[in-house]
């Protein structure tokens, strides 16, 4: 499973601003409800910020990857933000997150859990992929980026 394949336009955000961690994180919340068998977003949130109080889920170079385990959901989802300007995250590098790819998974899904943060973690420490994510003008263009990524 591909990373892309977890998201569709209407869960991405595009040069949104946002005030602090918290309110990103129901920002994403809200994005994570798109088309998903979630009728509470405050589940999605309180899932997100759960792992976020076990440690930061900023791994620096302006990258965050909140994740979260859902009960209520069959499938794996994902979020994408970028956002202007960028806000502390409590990044490992203490610098400023402007790119945002929020995963949440079925609870019993571990697995897929750690192959979907991979490979996510992965795409996201290349620097040209983050350079075109950042310069992307719409999730379409967002989607073709990460669709055209490769592992090397």
């Amino acid at each position: 499973m591909r990373v892309e394949q977890l998201l569709s336009p209407e869960r991405i955000g595009c040069h949104i601003s946002a005030s602090s961690k918290k309110r990103t994180l129901e920002q994403l919340s809200e994005l994570l409800q798109n088309g998903a068998d979630v009728e509470d977003k405050c589940e999605i949130f309180d899932a997100l910020l759960e792992r976020e109080r076990l440690g930061t889920t900023g791994f620096g170079k302006g990258v965050a990857i909140p994740h979260g385990r859902l009960k209520s959901i069959k499938e794996p989802i994902a979020a994408f933000v970028t956002l202007e300007p960028g806000i502390d995250f409590d990044a490992v590098d203490h610098s400023p997150v402007d790119l945002i790819l929020a995963l949440l998974v079925p609870d019993d899904s571990a697995d897929t859990h750690i192959e979907l943060l991979s490979q996510i973690a992965e795409m996201l420490r290349d620097s040209d992929l983050t350079s075109a994510l950042r310069n992307a003008a719409n999730s379409e263009a967002i989607i073709a980026q990460l669709s055209h990524w490769k592992s090397h």
